[in-house]
């Protein structure tokens, strides 16, 4: 096995470690900044697409190219509400708010890029037998991960104005 396949394999394990660690802490929640990340990934991975579809020897993108980037933004947005769900919201007694992000989302996190990793090269190798874009089936990656961000944050804004408008939450746990 070569240096460039292992370090990526030895390297996830403790990133993911770091991460767990870092996600037990309660941290701040400001839901008037929570479209602050959208903001800036949704730009920049658009225009990556944008670039890729105008590339120099690219493929025009037709019908059955834009439905194969519909369905990655549709299974991101999807993915991307139900991890928003999984994030603990609780509310301070000085009325601010702390959040917490679950474990199971970032298992979930992991899972889908393992899912790419195996599915991508499937994929692409046998998108010409299956009339596939290559091109949009990667491109739908990153149209599902802009998906991901921005319906989590959408969930999470739409939480955090229910719990401060002192409706109840089922994910929020009251601070003692």
């Amino acid at each position: 096995m070569s240096p460039q396949q292992w370090i990526p394999l030895a390297v996830v394990p403790v990133v993911l470690v770091l991460i767990l660690l870092r996600n037990r802490r309660r941290r701040v929640l400001r839901p008037n900044l929570l479209w602050v990340m959208p903001a800036i990934v949704g730009p920049l991975i658009l225009l990556g697409v944008w670039g890729s579809t105008r590339a120099v020897g690219a493929a025009p993108f037709g019908l059955d190219a834009w439905a194969v980037l519909l369905v990655g933004a549709v299974l991101g947005g999807v993915a991307g509400w139900w991890r928003g769900k999984t994030i603990t919201i609780e509310r301070e007694p000085d009325g601010s708010l702390r959040s917490r992000a679950s474990p199971l989302g970032l298992v979930l996190v992991v899972a889908l890029f393992a899912f790419r990793g195996v599915l991508r090269p499937l994929i692409e190798s046998h998108a010409a037998q299956w009339h596939l874009n290559a091109l949009a089936v990667t491109e739908a990656f990153l149209i599902f991960a802009l998906a991901l961000i921005v319906l989590q944050r959408v969930e999470m804004f739409i939480r955090a104005r229910r719990i401060l408008a002192g409706r109840p939450d089922d994910h929020m746990e009251v601070a003692a």
